[in-house]
């Protein structure tokens, strides 16, 4: 009795440990990203005036000698030439401005700016540098088997900065009126493209302050990892950033089962939102169960970007029927 005791008690530890081997081999379940989907705030909405993009256009880099970003230009349907708009400005352009893509950011602003959630603002979706013989990055392959991408991002100098600020801009002021205020003027992306936008709001606050990053990739690629200390070490600068990652982002562990705490997303994200948090920082963070990729960042899109410029003018007088109504489309 006690032996067809022990052998049903042995039968049922290894019927309950088996999934748990299993998951823990093969991942969770449910598929992590299979609860994340996009919001009214972006698609189409019936009412909505729709903004412009326009492009592709060239961009030759003196940062990257024999390399030039393609990058297209989004144009709200409240654009005035006369009014100084603000400027939004994301990396791997291709991917946030995709039509059927996970983020869909024309559309998160065409909706938000008609609302008056977010001011009426220039959008610059732009391409990682590239050599006139490599493909255009596309959203089954971003750029980092076949562009400039990996070097232009993840390292943390200032050549990428250059890009932006040193070539993009004189462009963008040049064919826009654009508000040259650093507080009017946020950057963003995904992965490498968010460890990029935040190296160019730190080292260059007088031109950014507002940085978007979705499951960026602050780990040991070329030093990302290196940030917490950073902002602990220097002095406060005036940014303000939105952090969203996942439990099920790369976790730094091989296939081989080594694991390496400076290849963990998600363990570096959480470790400079503590630094950012520690440091006094505005910073705003979302923590979801999804995986690396942009399920749950566009997701909360809309969320990031309210929060991000919250602190446009706004008036509070009953009587301002201006600020009462829709932004509609300028004449």
């Amino acid at each position: 009795m006690k032996q067809q005791l022990f052998c049903l008690m042995a039968a049922l530890t290894a019927a309950f440990c088996l999934p748990v081997r299993a998951q823990q081999a093969e991942g969770p379940n449910p598929a992590p990203d299979a609860h994340y989907h996009l919001g009214p705030d972006s698609l189409p909405e019936e009412g909505v005036p729709k903004g412009e993009i326009r492009g592709p256009f060239n961009l030759p880099s003196q940062a990257y000698p024999g390399t030039a970003h393609t990058y297209w230009i989004y144009v709200p349907a409240q654009y005035n030439p006369s009014t100084a708009a603000s400027l939004m400005i994301f990396q791997d352009g291709q991917a946030f401005m995709a039509p059927a893509g996970d983020v869909r950011a024309q559309n998160v602003m065409d909706n938000l700016i008609y609302r008056r959630e977010i001011p009426v603002m220039i959008g610059v979706f732009i391409n990682p540098g590239r050599r006139p013989d490599q493909p255009e990055p596309n959203p089954q392959e971003w750029g980092d088997r076949t562009t400039n991408r990996p070097t232009e991002y993840n390292t943390l100098d200032d050549k990428y900065v250059r890009v932006i600020v040193d070539e993009l801009l004189p462009v963008l002021y040049k064919d826009y009126n654009i508000s040259k205020n650093a507080d009017d003027h946020g950057i963003g992306g995904a992965s490498s493209g968010a460890i990029a936008a935040f190296t160019v709001a730190w080292q260059r606050p007088d031109q950014f302050r507002k940085v978007l990053s979705i499951v960026g990739s602050f780990t040991n690629i070329r030093g990302g990892n290196a940030y917490p200390d950073i902002v602990l070490k220097e002095d406060k600068k005036p940014i303000r950033i939105f952090l969203q990652d996942g439990r099920n982002d790369n976790r730094g562990t091989r296939r081989e089962g080594t694991y390496d705490q400076t290849r963990d997303w998600f363990y570096q994200n959480v470790r400079l939102m503590n630094a950012l948090t520690q440091k006094g920082y505005e910073v705003n963070y979302a923590w979801g169960m999804n995986k690396h990729g942009q399920k749950m960042g566009g997701a909360i899109m809309p969320d990031m970007m309210r929060w991000l410029w919250r602190d446009q003018p706004v008036s509070t007088d009953p009587k301002d029927n201006v600020e009462r109504s829709y932004r509609e489309k300028t004449k």
